[in-house]
């Protein structure tokens, strides 16, 4: 009588594979642990590697098994991710977690009012754009549970995105994670809020209970681990009835840090197409910038999807700074410079700005309570534009 052999697969294979792993794991009634390891960089690394599942098998109680590893150039990180994910797809009752120890430069905190002008998507299942991903100097970069991971990897960008917020050095860049729509996402803040994320991004969202439902796991999360840091929202906006409710969803919560808008969803959802002009969506854009601004908190703008594009990618970026926006999503870094110059104060914009702070300042040492610069009011408001440009440290 055959042994009866259970087989579990994870990871990825094949030419054009780089900076990830794929595992092949068969259970067995006896016989131990055989490992077969395929890798171009096997004599150097090999024994790392073999160690590191052994290792594993140990934590996971795995015994007798054959497993099958192909190594691209995968980090520790991403080699714990694939084989916990192969054992939890052996054993979906599996609930340990296999935590990699914490870089301790990943370990830096954020603000509320943190300069956003970039963000920088990287989908969740590619390890192979995470690890340079800091040198481009993003504001921001996006984890992505949601739009550009199928449904049926789902559990392996858990898995990837948890072990990236504990390994990656993302050059000080704010870590965010994209999770996915309710009520899926709520699955994923159990591998993120524990592991030092700065902002959950909220896609989809189209009301404040949204916002509430999303907070009472993030705070019972953080009760369980005793975590005292603040982590912030940053809805996204994708449909008719979000827009009508923005202002709702922005004032949901004292966490909420920005509200950005998803444009290919939103056209979608009105019922026309996205164009490069952008007059289908004029209207959404700006309730999205009022809804923010009436709540205190930052207006961020949709990505500009043609990478290739650099010229309408400037003057997209302009007209987005023009109407109150304050930062926009990249989907390539490439686009981070441009999006960077456009956000940057102009020098007539800084010599404004030098000349109201001053005219307020000497009215304020001879006792005047109006202020003016030639036929023009100053008010609060505009001298608080003109400190917000005067402090720009982009």
């Amino acid at each position: 009588m055959k042994t009866k052999i259970v087989k579990s697969f994870a990871g990825k294979r094949g030419d054009n594979v780089r900076s990830d792993c794929y595992f092949e794991i068969s259970e067995k009634k006896s016989g131990g642990i055989k490992l077969e390891l395929k890798s171009k960089v096997a004599s150097m690394y090999g024994e790392s590697i073999k160690s590191q599942v052994v290792e594993m098998c140990k934590f996971f109680d795995l015994k007798n098994a054959n497993i099958y590893i192909e190594d691209n150039g995968a980090l520790p990180f991403v080699i714990a991710a694939r084989f916990e994910l192969a054992i939890k797809r052996l054993n979906p009752m599996e609930q340990k977690e296999f935590l990699i120890p914490l870089n301790k430069k990943t370990i830096y905190k954020t603000t509320k009012d943190k300069l956003r002008r970039s963000r920088l998507y990287l989908p969740g299942n590619e390890p192979k754009f995470f690890l340079n991903a800091g040198l481009h100097k993003p504001d921001a970069i996006i984890l992505d549970l949601e739009d550009s991971v199928a449904y049926q990897e789902k559990d392996a960008a858990q898995l990837l995105v948890r072990n990236a917020l504990r390994a990656v050095d993302f050059y000080s860049a704010e870590k965010m994670v994209r999770m996915n729509q309710l009520p899926l996402g709520l699955n994923d803040l159990k591998f993120i809020i524990p592991h030092n994320v700065h902002v959950i991004l909220v896609p989809k969202c189209e009301s404040s209970e949204d916002i509430i439902t999303i907070e009472e796991e993030v705070e019972r999360i953080k009760r369980k681990w005793n975590i005292s840091r603040d982590i912030f929202y940053m809805p996204i906006i994708e449909s008719a009835l979000g827009i009508i409710k923005a202002f709702e969803i922005a004032k949901s919560s004292k966490n909420i840090c920005a509200l950005t808008i998803g444009l290919e969803d939103y056209s979608a959802d009105i019922g026309t197409n996205k164009t490069l002009d952008g007059k289908e969506s004029f209207f959404a854009r700006s309730m999205i910038v009022n809804a923010a601004k009436a709540a205190g908190v930052q207006a961020i703008d949709s990505v500009f999807s043609d990478v290739g594009d650099m010229e309408n990618l400037r003057r997209n970026t302009l007209e987005a700074k023009s109407i109150g926006f304050e930062g926009k999503g990249c989907i390539h870094p490439r686009q981070i410079k441009v999006v960077h110059e456009c956000f940057a104060p102009t020098e007539d914009e800084i010599k404004n700005a030098e000349m109201i702070i001053a005219a307020f300042e000497e009215a304020e040492i001879n006792g005047i309570g109006v202020v003016s610069i030639g036929s023009k009011m100053i008010d609060a408001p505009v001298v608080k534009r003109a400190k917000k440009i005067l402090n720009y440290n982009g």
